[in-house]
């Protein structure tokens, strides 16, 4: 088997084909398989069914989706990149379509970490864009629901309600899930991978990218080794070496195509040589206290978007945060089972009150 050519069956002009490899660089990317709006990781009950006005990844809303999007309330549900582009172009498509209204959804609570570093980034560009939501939000542009966990999709008329397991948002018009990605493995189901269970990436590498523990650049520099398999001569690079991690960078795909490159033509001695310095984001999110990076956070946030939930468009209330059930009285998110798990440690007494009996800022 060590010795015996890869199997290569693509499709070109619609007929099947096949080539023979020495050796194959699986670089397909993930943007294909994106992950659903369902909190479990399996889409939300009626996710599928209301596909049509689900989209997953960033839209075109200035171009091609205008329509689609322009007067509409639309949610986007995620807290990374991908949503804050998504929350800037309805921002502006919403100055020339002013019944648009952004519901912005996310599992996360809200911290100055939701941001990213601003100006501590040291990719300036990236430091901006949560900056520049960040403004969205407070200025009322944006409606904010934190801590939220979807659990199905459901219509109201024309509309879509999200589901949680204590509450409700909605109605919009249209969804946009932002929730990030997952290699497609499929098509490598004959090869003999060694793949951490938990990231999906090579399981040299899982431990040096976990996101619970490297976001501030930490990322040593790493290559052939740490992409290699059982399988001779097979490597997965770019962001599907990343498996569910979301801190894929270019730089490191760049570095990582050069190493294994390299070794594949024999020059050892250079795929070894691994150079790479990835830019601090400017947050860290593996400590509670930031320990171990050495930037200077931007302020918190004000709690008021937490537990304030306003129209986005109108009276006719576009965002609502209600009980999922009838018989669910007001204080139900602050009973004592609920008390544990509704707010970051830190801020329970301002978002839960500091008894069942206060008013409950997670509704």
């Amino acid at each position: 088997r060590e010795s015996a050519a890869f199997v290569v069956t693509f499709e070109s002009a619609g007929t099947e084909e096949t080539i023979l490899a020495k050796a194959v660089i699986d670089a397909s990317g993930t943007y294909h398989t994106p992950n659903p709006l369902g909190a479990a990781g399996v889409p939300a009950r009626g996710e599928r069914s209301a596909s049509e006005h689900v989209f997953y990844g960033i839209p075109d809303v200035l171009g091609r989706d205008r329509k689609r999007y322009a007067n509409r309330s639309v949610l986007v549900a995620g807290s990374g990149a991908s949503a804050f582009n998504a929350l800037l172009d309805l921002a502006t498509l919403a100055e020339s379509a002013p019944g648009t209204g952004i519901i912005w959804l996310m599992r996360r609570a809200l911290t100055s970490q939701t941001f990213g570093g601003g100006d501590q980034d040291q990719l300036p560009a990236r430091g901006a864009l949560g900056q520049r939501v960040r403004r969205l939000m407070e200025q009322g542009t944006i409606q904010v629901v934190t801590g939220f966990h979807a659990e199905a999709i459901e219509r109201v008329g024309e509309q879509l309600v999200v589901i949680g397991a204590q509450e409700q948002v909605g109605p919009a018009d249209e969804i946009i899930v932002t929730t990030g990605f997952r290699p497609d493995l499929s098509m490598l189901s004959e090869l003999r991978l060694a793949l951490d269970p938990a990231v999906e990436s090579p399981a040299v590498l899982a431990p040096l990218i976990d996101p619970n523990v490297h976001s501030c650049g930490t990322v040593r520099p790493h290559g052939v080794d740490e992409l290699s398999h059982p399988e001779p001569d097979f490597y997965i690079i770019g962001s599907k070496s990343y498996g569910r991690a979301p801190t894929f960078l270019l730089l490191t795909g760049y570095e990582q195509a050069r190493s294994v490159v390299a070794a594949i033509t024999g020059d050892w001695d250079s795929a070894r040589q691994v150079q790479l310095v990835l830019p601090e984001t400017g947050v860290c999110s593996g400590d509670a206290d930031g320990a171990g990076c050495a930037v200077t956070l931007t302020p918190p946030v004000s709690a008021a978007p937490l537990i304030t939930l306003t129209p986005a468009v109108s009276a006719a209330s576009l965002l609502t945060l209600t009980a999922s059930t009838a018989s669910a009285d007001s204080a139900a998110c602050c009973a004592s089972s609920v008390l544990a798990t509704c707010c970051e440690p830190a801020a329970k007494d301002v978002c839960c009150g500091s008894t069942p009996a206060a008013t409950c800022g997670c509704q």
